[in-house]
Formats: C-alpha cells, sequence, structure tokens
C-alpha cells in the first residue's frame, strides 16, 4: 500500500516517524499483537536492548509477511520500553537496525515507557497496525 504522509506544518518537521499515514481505500487492516523478541523455540530473549528491538521488530514483519504485506504496508507502531535510558542511550544502533528491517519507510509511531513488560525477560514489545492490498489484487 503506498500511504499519503500527513504532517501538518504545526507539528514540526518529524525525524524518524510521520504523524500521519493515511491509506488508500479498499485496503485489508492488519492488528499485530505485541511482539517481543520471544520466539517459537521457547529459549531465551537476547539480553541487549537493541538485540531485543530488532527481534521484535522482526517478529512483527513475520506476521505482516504472513498475512501477505511487506513492511511498507505498516501505518502504525507502539513501541513499549521497560527501560526509556537504554532507549535513549542507544539511538544509534536502534536506527540502524530499524532501518535494515524497514529501510526508510517510518510509519506513525508512539513511544511508550512502561514499569514492565508481561514477559519479564523483555526490555521492548512493538504492536503495529498495517494496511494491506484488496485481497483480489
Amino acid at each position: 500500500m503506498t500511504f499519503d504522509i500527513i504532517n501538518p506544518e504545526m507539528l514540526g518537521t518529524p525525524r524518524g516517524w510521520n504523524n500521519g499515514m493515511l491509506a488508500p481505500a479498499g485496503g485489508r487492516v492488519l492488528f499485530v499483537a505485541g511482539q517481543t523478541a520471544r520466539d517459537g523455540s521457547g529459549g531465551e530473549l537476547p539480553s541487549g536492548f537493541v538485540e531485543q528491538f530488532a527481534a521484535a521488530l522482526a517478529n512483527i514483519l513475520a506476521v505482516v509477511r504472513q498475512a501477505g504485506g511487506t513492511a511498507e504496508d505498516i501505518g502504525r507502531f507502539t513501541i513499549y520500553v521497560a527501560d526509556i535510558e537504554a532507549y535513549r542511550g542507544s539511538l544509534e544502533a536502534l536506527g540502524t537496525a530499524y532501518r535494515k528491517q524497514m529501510g526508510r519507510h517510518y510509519p506513525a509511531m508512539a513511544l511508550v515507557a512502561v514499569v514492565a513488560l508481561v514477559d519479564p525477560a523483555a526490555q521492548v514489545e512493538i504492536e503495529a497496525t498495517a494496511v494491506l492490498p484488496p485481497a483480489d489484487q
């Protein structure tokens, strides 16, 4: 899907996100549940913040791809972090990890610092909304 990017001048120029993503009519909406770095193996999570972010993002993309979409179909992320200072201290590495999987596609985003995540070993959880092309295309 090709989104119309909505960035009102009064909000300034966003960096690393967009304020609004308008999907074209007829798209199918995919709501992706919060994903941590955990995979189906039941093994331990990566210990590093950036590594957990990259794995959680990969899990989001696995759901989107299974539904027939691509990274560019994602219109919104909500990123939950259990350690805001780890996030702030990793911005450059996070940007690199993000672009490796998402390229230069920047959906609307929110980052929320939380006291804890359900998985006590998780440092990051990401949820997403994607808009996929109609099934007949």
